[in-house]
């Protein structure tokens, strides 16, 4: 049995077209983190790197928040994907030891292997845009209308 997926990149991708579709208004990490379920400190962490990749921008105080600040028209779930998982490996790769000819052809082979599947699905994921995503999505189903 695998163990639990990595869910940052999921996770970024709906920050990011959920900031996409709606106004430009920043919105809190906790209102993003109901959105998707998740808890407040883990969508800073992956919003953080989407920040020091130019996706997004805070704004600290009582009426900060995240916004995005790339153009979701030319932004695509590569650039998220980059941003999550900078330059790391898609396999996890383990150290073999010096000392065993087998380790080593095995690390060799499963290296290229590793960098020939994150160059595909660079190339999978750059044929989607947050525009693309955000189509059709409205700020209240986001934003719940206040009550009356």
């Amino acid at each position: 049995m695998s163990g639990p997926a990595n869910t940052q990149f999921a996770l970024g991708v709906h920050m990011a077209t959920l900031l996409a579709a709606l106004d430009h208004a920043p919105r809190t990490s906790e209102r993003l983190a109901s959105s998707a379920g998740s808890n407040p400190v883990h969508v800073r962490r992956v919003l953080g790197r989407l920040r020091d990749a130019g996706l997004v921008v805070s704004q600290p105080g009582p009426k900060g928040g995240w916004r995005l600040a790339a153009d979701p028209a030319t932004t695509t779930l590569a650039d998220i994907w980059r941003a999550v998982h900078g330059e790391g490996g898609i396999i996890g790769l383990h150290e073999a030891s010096p000392a065993c000819t087998v380790g080593r052809r095995i690390q060799d082979s499963l290296a290229d292997i590793d960098r020939s599947a994150a160059r595909a699905i660079e190339r999978d994921l750059a044929g989607t845009t947050l525009r693309d995503l955000a189509r059709g999505t409205r700020a209240d189903e986001f934003e719940p209308a206040p009550a009356a």
